[in-house]
């Protein structure tokens, strides 16, 4: 330890406090602000957030006088949910706060500047105690007896105020950084979104002469399931696929322009079949990294958990898992588990389209889905999209992956 610091319980460093109970009856439409543990995690340094209850002004001169009310200078902790945000009050600050959800680490001791003690309250060794030593059956909840144990380790007050400006000076440079990628982000989802553009047009590679062309890749298929219907050994497939414009002397409707050498118009319901995922829903969420399985969603958190269950597992993989409900999709090339209903697991015809590259068309695909319904077999499947030679289909797939994965690496 270095000279001069010292362990200490934060009991030594702050009187550990809640508010007085006040009644739902009480909370007004305006009047004094009234945060509970949600507005006092969001709360900025300027002290502003978007709030919805308030108590009256009588009432709050009531509670500074009969209770306190939170000084400049005090640390104000959320403790229940979203436990262990820290927001130091400023003079000029006029609000109560919420019982047992929020807790004010009253700053009267003189021991510690209150700027290092959110630093020390934000940092991992507290933070980690905060998470351990939480109570609750549903959301974690800080409690002041746990609260007044956090054991923590304090220097002198000057170097205190060295930590503070090296600290303030490092956000700062983090912020920039933070700043930075969140534009670069940006501009790498824009590059994106441009070579899928050039790619479904036709224009990210060129074509080939000797590639067979889709529509006689159609003709072929068609005939082979003619004869093949004569010859009754299969029966006729009421949703066969559908060409809605052919080859180089017409034109692709999406775009106004003339189709590549050896592309067709089609739908996505002609490329993809679709399966309920009922059969391979998680019965326990019970998860954990140690597992085998994934647990996935079609949306941004994708990999919901691991699971153990042998049960119900998909793997016809490569396979594209579609969310019904906000069009969201993801490539799958591994076995897996799905957490609910809300999806479809689709397959390629692959006598037709690359399921990588039937993925990528997916992504071109906009629609309107702020209507809460689902969305595949009514509206997405019947997305008009223009299809290329098998050939070039691969060609494309791997300049894409090219192209996204040096773009995914300048982030990395």
């Amino acid at each position: 330890m270095p000279e001069g610091w010292a362990w200490a319980r934060l009991r030594k460093l702050f009187n550990v406090c809640s508010s007085k109970r006040v009644l739902q009856s009480d909370w007004k439409k305006e009047g004094v602000p009234f945060y509970r543990a949600r507005e006092i995690a969001k709360l900025s340094d300027n002290g502003f957030v978007d709030n919805e209850l308030f108590i009256s002004e009588e009432y709050f001169l009531s509670l500074s006088r009969d209770y306190g009310v939170p000084q400049p200078g005090d640390l104000m902790v959320s403790g229940v949910g979203t436990i262990g945000k820290i927001y130091i009050v400023k003079p000029s600050d006029h609000f109560y706060y919420k019982d047992a959800s929020v807790l004010c680490f009253e700053n009267r001791h003189n021991v510690v500047i209150s700027e290092f003690a959110r630093i020390l309250l934000e940092s991992n060794f507290v933070q980690h105690q905060m998470k351990n030593n939480s109570k609750g059956t549903t959301v974690d909840t800080i409690t002041i007896s746990a609260a007044t144990n956090y054991l923590c380790i304090i220097p002198p007050i000057n170097e205190q105020i060295r930590i503070i400006d090296i600290v303030e000076n490092a956000l700062v440079y983090v912020d920039t950084v933070c700043k930075n990628k969140k534009s670069l982000h940006a501009t790498l989802s824009t590059a994106k979104s441009k070579i899928l553009d050039l790619a479904i047009r036709g224009k990210l590679v060129p074509q080939d002469p000797n590639d067979e062309p889709a529509s006689v890749l159609l003709e072929r298929i068609r005939a082979e399931k003619e004869e093949l219907i004569k010859q009754g050994k299969i029966k006729r497939n009421k949703k066969e696929s559908v060409i809605f414009k052919g080859d180089d002397n017409s034109y692709y409707e999406k775009y106004g322009e003339k189709l590549p050498q050896g592309w067709v118009v089609t739908n996505l319901e002609s490329l993809l079949s679709y399966e309920q995922p009922t059969d391979y829903i998680v019965k326990s969420t019970d998860y954990n990294n140690a597992y085998q399985t994934p647990v996935l969603t079609a949306g941004k958190s994708f990999i919901l958990g691991y699971t153990n269950e042998k049960a119900g597992i998909y793997n016809r993989i490569p396979t594209i898992i579609f969310d019904d409900f906000t069009t969201d999709s993801k490539y799958v090339n591994f076995a897996f588990k799905v957490k609910s209903s809300a999806m479809k697991i689709l397959t390629a015809n692959t006598d037709l389209v690359l399921i990588r590259f039937a993925y990528y068309l997916m992504q071109s695909v906009k629609i309107d889905h702020n209507n809460h319904q689902r969305y595949w077999i009514s509206v997405f499947s019947k997305q008009v999209v223009a299809l290329p030679p098998l050939a070039e289909q691969q060609r494309i797939v791997e300049r894409i992956d090219y192209l996204y994965s040096l773009l995914d690496n300048m982030i990395m």
